[in-house]
């Protein structure tokens, strides 16, 4: 099992997610961004480390939100959420098509990943 840490980054009362690009074995659904951690890699590097490389963005990663486990036709993975805050760099857009700042609420208008669907109904659990 793959783990993959993932961010749940706030701003204006909005959360950040982002839109898998063609050609990704899950191109057009929505996630929270993130990556897989390398051999020895905290979950909080990890995010520091993938959302700068998928970004181009320094973040601070607070704290844990919830996980969840998936298993995908050409992965199974432990998805680790944690709240991250934006600190500098403007979003450029290496992995993915789209991202958007999308207030909870509207959250289950978008067709997202299976693992990330956790981190919804969390965030929605949050914020009632």
């Amino acid at each position: 099992m793959k783990q993959v840490a993932a961010a749940v980054m706030e701003k204006d009362g909005k959360v950040l997610i982002a839109r898998r690009k063609p050609g990704d074995a899950l191109a057009g659904k929505w996630e929270f961004p993130g990556g897989k951690l390398e051999p020895g890699e905290t979950p909080e590097v990890c995010l520091r480390r993938e959302l700068m490389e998928e970004f181009g963005v320094d973040t601070k990663i607070g704290d844990f939100v919830c996980s969840s486990r998936f298993e995908y036709k050409h992965l199974q993975i432990e998805l680790l959420a944690y709240r991250v805050a934006h600190i500098s760099g403007e979003f450029k857009l290496n992995d993915h098509d789209r991202i958007a700042w999308v207030a909870a609420a509207e959250l289950l208008k978008y067709d997202f990943c299976s693992a990330d669907i956790p981190v919804v109904n969390k965030i929605l659990e949050l914020k009632s």
